[in-house]
């Protein structure tokens, strides 16, 4: 079960897992989208399932935010699922505008302060990974930006690219194909503390002066709260082979995202990250006031 339409990031990824660990599991593995209230559907319906090993949930940092951003949850991320294992990181890059003043970081973080109440910080919507992405940005700055929600990252990237807005922080799954191409907008920095294989001339924001600057959406896969502990390993075997498929991981260094090593794939780690990530983003959501409906 995927939060998110299909054809998104986390669609992508889980429609590429499906076949490999269809092959482990001697069964065929079905994608759902199952859409709405900012991706808290799905986590709820898997909440629900029966903890046999059947229905399972693909989902990102999303999980980790969403306590902060809805007064009310139809489930519990730390309490409702068993965990199977981290899957992959997406890294996110800070883009402005092609006709953007700023040549460079120090350049933007200059113009920013000074024009502080003029420059536009677009979003795919509230709650968003782009938007938090944008506030830690912001916040870590000493600045409040105007912000500029969309109904998803491809509007968001349309009209920076018209010139609409000045600035977008979003993931490389969104971000690397007009990158590449190199007339469309200009790139500032990646957001995670390592420059990406993909595009190695591109330096970090860390490098450039924000030090410990790291975002980047992590994804996990989750069965049902109760699901026998025979079954939790035999998927995370299926989870691990298809991670080490080789089309997995040529599609997924095409999306320039990062398989995690080997010894992040299990239940363990997948807990500690989630936890960890939920106070983390608590305090930058409570802190930026925002509330999603």
């Amino acid at each position: 079960v995927v939060p998110y339409s299909a054809g998104g990031p986390t669609d992508v990824v889980a429609r590429l897992l499906a076949v490999p660990m269809g092959r482990s599991l001697g069964q065929t593995v079905i994608v759902e989208n199952t859409v709405g209230a900012g991706g808290t559907i799905a986590p709820a319906r898997v909440a629900r399932a029966t903890p046999n090993g059947y229905t399972l949930l693909l989902h990102h940092m999303g999980m980790a935010t969403a306590p902060a951003l809805y007064k009310k949850l139809p489930f519990d991320p730390l309490k409702d699922f068993e965990y199977i294992g981290q899957v992959l990181d997406v890294p996110m890059t800070l883009l402005s505008r092609k006709e953007f003043p700023a040549r460079n970081f120090q350049e933007l973080l200059t113009y920013v302060k000074a024009n502080k109440d003029k420059v536009t910080l677009a979003n795919a919507g509230v709650g968003a990974v782009s938007q938090l992405c944008g506030l830690l940005f912001a916040s870590r700055v000493g600045v409040e930006l105007t912000t500029v929600p969309y109904k998803g990252a491809g509007p968001a990237l349309n009209d920076l690219m018209g010139g609409q807005v000045d600035l977008l922080c979003d993931q490389t799954t969104q971000t690397a194909p007009v990158i590449k191409d190199g007339t469309r907008v200009k790139v500032f920095g990646v957001t995670t503390p390592t420059r990406l294989a993909s595009m190695p001339d591109i330096p970090t924001l860390d490098e450039q002066g924000l030090k410990g600057f790291d975002v980047k959406v992590w994804h996990g896969m989750y069965a049902p709260k109760g699901t026998p502990p025979q079954v939790t390993a035999r998927l995370n075997a299926a989870l691990r082979a298809a991670l080490q498929d080789d089309v997995v991981k040529a599609r997924i260094a095409e999306l320039s995202s990062e398989i995690v090593p080997m010894d992040k794939v299990t239940p363990e780690s997948l807990r500690t990250l989630l936890t960890s990530e939920t106070q983390r983003w608590g305090k930058v959501i409570r802190a930026a006031g925002v509330q999603a409906e």
